[in-house]
């Protein structure tokens, strides 16, 4: 009897301690749907159960009751969970928990599995613009004929959503009004809301149109960047300026080095020979061929004179020889003609030929 009673004793504290290895050390499971927990009616989606690399099997539950078993992929710390198409019938809350040698997991999260497009879409603006300075709030309002709730959901990363029950208007139309804020760059502003009664939480209606908050900055930032951009073009545009007078400068001066350098190589001054007129050269040359011809001229006539003279002295040497034997020499009047036409020349300042003058003498 004391023997089975401490049999009985230890397993019990066996099973005790099981129960607490199994609920303490394994950790649970995550949940979540692909391609998102919002499915549009008619539309498939897959629910992902993730565990560790020891699971055995996936047990999926839905309002928790059992919904399906799944055996783990590879690699084994993860199983799928298909439904090929949505409809209310599917939305509903999921959790999933795995097995191992171990024992069960802890459930996970719930996952809310939503249908969309059951109603008409609501409609979604922004008071009073959706044009918002930098760093200030904004009122996105989400309006409907007569749903009872709306949910506004920021779409990116993270994806962020808030839900807000109707206020009925004047007109008969439901509305909702979420403050949005501080809106400030370098973010995506981009909105959608759906609309639902209260009694069908998990049943939406179509997503509203997408808004998108554009974000201004102030006019005074504005003001200051146009100044600093004004600032910088002047700096580099005086910089500019005075690094072309300076090249300008620099050049004029290495010309009249240039034109110093070539004055100073000539042998005469370069505005004395350009002064000069094109006509004083042949002027010049003119007067040197008369000068030239006059000469011709004078020496012809002495030469004449020269020969008279020895004709003379040679008609006297006769008669005193032999006085009965007188010869007289009749000389005719020469006529002496030249004919020279004004000989080229050769070469600029060059003295011309000295002319050719013949004599004719007759004797009778």
């Amino acid at each position: 009897m004391p023997s089975t009673l401490t049999a009985l004793l230890c397993l019990g504290l066996s099973l005790s301690l099981r129960t607490h290895v199994q609920a303490g050390t394994l950790p649970k499971p995550i949940i979540w749907a692909e391609p998102d927990s919002v499915i549009t009616q008619g539309s498939p989606v897959t629910i992902w159960c993730q565990g560790t690399l020891d699971a055995q099997e996936y047990l999926l539950r839905a309002q928790g009751m059992f919904w399906d078993k799944q055996k783990p992929l590879d690699p084994p710390n993860k199983a799928r969970f298909n439904i090929d198409y949505m409809t209310e019938h599917y939305a509903m809350g999921y959790h999933c928990n795995y097995h191992t040698p171990a024992g069960w997991s802890d459930p996970s999260d719930i996952l809310e599995l939503v249908v969309a497009g059951v109603f008409s879409k609501p409609t979604l603006s922004a008071l009073p613009s959706p044009v918002v300075t930098s760093g200030e709030n904004v009122t996105l309002q989400c309006r409907s004929e007569r749903l009872g709730k709306f949910t506004l959901i920021k779409e990116g990363e993270p994806k962020l959503s808030w839900t807000l029950d109707s206020q009925p208007l004047s007109n008969g139309q439901f509305q909702a009004l979420f403050p949005v804020g501080p809106v400030i760059p370098g973010h995506r502003w981009m909105f959608r809301c759906y609309g639902y009664y209260r009694n069908t939480h998990r049943v939406w209606s179509e997503p509203s149109d997408p808004l998108e908050l554009m974000v201004s900055v102030t006019h005074t930032q504005g003001l200051g960047s146009f100044l600093e951009i004004l600032i910088g073009v002047s700096v580099a545009f005086i910089l500019l300026l005075f690094l072309a007078l300076f090249l300008l400068r620099h050049w004029h001066q290495g010309k009249h080095k240039l034109l110093a350098q070539r004055e100073a190589d000539l042998p005469c001054p370069m505005s004395t020979v350009e002064s000069e007129p094109k006509g004083r050269g042949l002027q010049q040359r003119s007067s040197a061929a008369a000068n030239v011809q006059e000469e011709n001229l004078s020496d012809a006539a002495m030469e004449d004179t020269q020969l008279e003279d020895r004709v003379e002295l040679g008609s006297r040497a006769a008669a005193s020889d032999d006085p009965q034997d007188v010869t007289y020499a009749q000389l005719r009047r020469l006529t002496l003609r030249q004919e020279t036409p004004e000989p080229p020349l050769s070469q600029e300042g060059d003295t011309p030929a000295k002319p050719i003058v013949y004599a004719a003498l007759a004797f009778s």
